[in-house]
This record gives structure tokens, sequence and C-alpha cells, in this order.
């Protein structure tokens, strides 16, 4: 009954955004939503320490690692759909948008949120692929809002792109039923995640070689792993700040989520070596990449997708070497990146409704004549590059000794040497942002009290984190240990 009531609430909340027009309590009411949402997950976290819960006659499943996930969900969710009422109003009173496109609006990010919620709690590893590729349906429509010729493209980039990526998944999924469905003797087989793991030792090798070599670069392609990845920075770029926060902060780590479960099926049928390297890959040349396309980043929304891309990469390094450590190290990398790169969408979408634009080279002084946006801003900033105490320090130390402990002294190497380069690239956007006077006569602007406090209470929960890991603690082993046979 609690999975169904988890994916309920923002069912109901697209209904009723279908059936009622467009006000700003309807975005309000998004929000209160995404917080029913998050307490439900925080309730689902405590209930499957002891033991997985099954609802919906069996169709859904929910351990540790998807009560986990439902708790990043409703966390990121919190945040871009309080911005949802605020960011409308600003858009109708400019006339960048209609009352009945903002109501279209809320009804997508409603059916986004809700297909993310079914693809972590769905008990069916098909289902988890339909209800990825839901998403992308959903947000097509999202990147597009604004209705420009920047958006259309980006748009038409990221449903084309990332269709074929997950149709590439898709067959993967086909070859690992295939492969169970062999391993059974034809008898009767299915994609439940209990089911495929009990039958993972008796898959055949090339099939389950090549499905989870299709998988991972179908579901990377969401990730926005290389090489399927240039569709982010045009997607993330071109929608609105809280579309942005929902994709960067929760869609990603979503998809990556399908590769962590099937990645656990593989390890057992294969043994370690083959996902190792097939993640590694991967996740080293989308280190690389996006460490070169952050040096010459011209736009601070673009900056900020790309180093998405980065993140991605250190996630997938950290789930190739597969063991706890580096499963619960990445896991609390998916929350504090989540929640940090939320802020900072978030961020960039107030700056860009004061400034009216996201050029890094046409925006300067933010902390001397916006002080409470550009502080924060830059504090955000200092989480995204690992800055201690935020948590994604933590998460990135314990990432680096669980490789080290796995002989991968050579993939902590590169990740530093592109670590430190990408603290020197953002340091300098960050710096041409934050650093200057106000002009004469100017004064310095205020940041709605709400928004501030929503902002700030986030960074709040990133150092809490980092400095306080207890909360979070034994849930990242109890979910670590659903993926590490």
């Amino acid at each position: 009954m609690l999975l169904v009531m988890i994916v309920a609430i923002p069912l109901a909340m697209t209904l009723a955004a279908m059936v009622c027009p467009w006000s700003p309590w309807l975005g309000r009411a998004s929000g209160l939503a995404s917080a029913g949402v998050l307490a439900l997950g925080i309730w689902l976290s405590a209930l499957t320490m002891t033991t997985p819960r099954w609802g919906a006659a069996h169709l859904m499943r929910a351990d540790s690692l998807s009560a986990f996930m439902v708790v990043v969900i409703g966390s990121v969710s919190v945040l871009a759909t309080s911005f949802t009422s605020r960011t409308m109003s600003q858009e109708i009173a400019s006339g960048a948008t209609t009352a009945r496109h903002a109501r279209h609006y809320v009804i997508l990010m409603q059916v986004f949120i809700t297909c993310m919620l079914i693809a972590v709690l769905s008990a069916n590893l098909g289902v988890v692929w339909i209800s990825i590729e839901a998403t992308t349906i959903a947000t097509t429509f999202l990147v597009s809002h604004r209705r420009t010729s920047g958006a259309f493209e980006a748009s038409w980039k990221y449903v084309i792109l990332c269709s074929v990526g997950i149709a590439l998944a898709f067959l993967g999924t086909v070859l690992i039923y295939y492969g169970e469905l062999h391993a059974s003797g034809g008898h009767v087989a299915s994609l439940n995640w209990t089911s495929l793991m009990a039958a993972a030792p008796h898959l055949d090798p090339r099939v389950t070689r090549l499905g989870f070599a299709l998988l991972v670069v179908g579901y990377g392609t969401k990730v926005g792993l290389v090489p399927m990845h240039s569709w982010l920075p045009d997607a993330h770029s071109q929608a609105p700040a809280p579309v942005s926060a929902l994709m960067s902060g929760v869609l990603l780590s979503v998809a990556f989520y399908a590769l962590l479960r099937f990645r656990a099926v593989v390890q057992i049928a294969l043994g370690p070596t083959f996902p190792r390297v097939a993640l590694l890959m991967v996740g080293v040349a989308s280190l690389l990449v996006a460490t070169a396309m952050l040096i010459a980043q011209r736009d601070l929304k673009r900056m900020l997708a790309y180093s998405s891309i980065e993140h991605m990469g250190l996630m997938a390094v950290g789930a190739a070497v597969g063991s706890p450590l580096a499963i619960a190290a990445v896991l609390l990398h998916v929350l504090g990146h989540g929640i940090t790169k939320a802020v900072l969408f978030l961020s960039a979408g107030e700056i860009y409704q004061l400034e009216g634009t996201t050029e890094i080279d046409r925006i300067s002084g933010l902390l001397a004549r916006r002080p409470v946006l550009g502080g924060i801003f830059g504090f955000a900033l200092m989480s995204l590059v690992a800055f201690p105490p935020f948590s994604l320090f933590v998460s990135e130390l314990s990432m680096a000794r669980a490789e080290v402990d796995a002989g991968l002294s050579w993939v902590v190497a590169v990740s530093l040497a592109c670590l430190a380069v990408v603290f020197a690239a953002v340091l300098r956007h960050g710096r041409h942002l934050l650093m200057g006077s106000r002009g004469d006569g100017e004064s310095p602007s205020v940041l709605d009290r709400s928004a501030a406090s929503m902002l700030v209470g986030a960074l709040v929960v990133c150092v809490a984190l980092g400095v306080l890991s207890w909360p979070v603690q034994s849930l990242l082993w109890h979910a670590a240990h659903q993926v590490t046979p």
C-alpha cells in the first residue's frame, strides 16, 4: 500500500492539474505533493532496512536501494516544484508563456516525477525500461517549453539521441531476458529482479556480455555518458531552471540506477572483470571529455550541464569497482550531486530572470549586486567542486579509497588530474560571475525570502551529509549490499 501511495501522489497532482486552470496555488500544490513523496520515501527507507516491501500484487518492490532513490527523487523534486509557481508566474508576467502552457508545464512535471518513481519502485526491469522511456517523452516537451528555436533544436536532439539510446537498452534487456529464458530451460521466466538474480549464475556468458554492452551504451545515453552525451548540454541549457534541476539532479541518476541493477546480475553471471572494464571505459572517457569542455564554456547552464557529465563519469568509475564501499560512496554522491545541482540550476534560473542572459562574460559582480543570490550560488559552486565539508568531498574521497583498494590507482590518478582541472575551470568562471562592483547608483537586489530559505536549507543538508553521515549511513550500506553480490 505504501508503494502505491508514493506513486499515487504525483499521479493525483497530474489529474488535478488536468482539470484545474492555472493559478499560483497549482504550483504550490506541486511542491506539497513532492514533500509528501519525500516524507513517504523516508518512511519507506526505515521499513526496508529489515526486509523488502512489495505492493500492487507484486508488481512493485522496494528494497533499501529503491527507497534511497525515492528519497533522492523526493528531495530534488521538493526544490524543483517549489519554484514552479515562481517560475511560471514570472514567465506569464513577462509574456514568455501563457497560463495554458503553464498548466501543461505542471502536468508534464508531475508525469515526469511519476515515471521516475515507477522506474525505481517497479519489480520488473522491463517496466523500468518503459518508465525511463516515458520520461523521455515528458521531458522532450518540457525542454521545448519556451518555444524558441534553440529550445526546439535542443528537444529534437534530445528525443532522437535518447530514443536511439533507449532502443539499445531495450535490445540489451531483451538479450538478458533471452538468457534467463534459456537458463530456465524454456520454463517460466521473468525480468523480475529477484528471479533474474536467482537465474544469474546460469546465464549464457556470450548473450549476457552483449546484452550488458548494449545496456551500458543505451542507459548510458540517458545518464549522459560518453559517447552518447551530446544531447545533455543543449537540453539542460534550454529547459526552464526547475526542469534542468530535475533532469540533472534526478533523471540521470534514475537511469544510472537501472545500470546498477543490471551490473549486479552481470557480475554474478560473468564475474567482476567485464562489467568493470565496460563501466571504466565510459566513466573515464566521460571524465576526460567533460573536463576538456568545462575549460572552454561560455554559458552558465552549459557549464553546469558538462559538470553533470563529469559527475556521472565519477559515478560510473565508482560503480565499476563494485565493492560495498564504492557503491555506498556512489549513492551518497547521487544524493549530494542531486541537491547541489538543483540549487545551482535554480539559482541560474534566478540569475537569468534578473540579468536576461546566462552568458558568463555578460554577468559579473553578483556578490556586490545581488548578495544573497550570489552567496548561495558561490557556496553551491564550492559544493559542486567537492570542497569540504560538503558531502561531495566525502563521497569522492570514499570512491577514491575504494578504487585504490581494488588496485585501480591509475584511475584515481586520472580522476584527480581531471578534478584539479575542473576545480580551476569552475573557479575561474565563478570568479568572473561573483566578483566585481555595483554600477553607479545601483542598489543591491534581494532574493525572495522563501526562495532563499529553500536554497540555503538545501546547502545546509549537503553540509550535514558531509559532516554527519549518520542519518543515511545505515541506509547507504543496506542499499549498497543490494547490488554487491
